[in-house]
């Protein structure tokens, strides 16, 4: 069953550019991992509000396999601070 992971970033009003740049130039590094299925990156239509990053995965397990291999980033080098994960399950409306 396909689930959604949904990220809520702070990000510094100055630096919505950054980070959506920093997203458009590895926007396929996650292409090739097992169940990854697609992912969003959504602008705040409202100043001061936070960004969203959408992801699709096959199932939870393909989602932690992705999660447990990522490295943490070096002290000082996030411009984004991750507010929480949200999970949800696609509901097959056909069936």
């Amino acid at each position: 069953m396909t689930v959604v992971k949904i990220n809520q970033l702070s990000v510094p009003a100055d630096r919505g550019a950054d980070l959506e740049a920093k997203f458009a130039a590895r926007r396929k590094s996650v292409d090739s991992e097992p169940g990854f299925e697609g992912f969003e990156l959504l602008r705040p239509a409202e100043e001061g509000q936070p960004y969203f990053v959408v992801t699709r995965w096959a199932d939870d397990a393909s989602f932690d396999a992705w999660a447990a291999k990522r490295q943490p980033r070096a002290e000082g080098t996030t411009m984004s601070k991750a507010e929480g994960l949200l999970s949800f399950e696609v509901v097959d409306l056909d069936g």
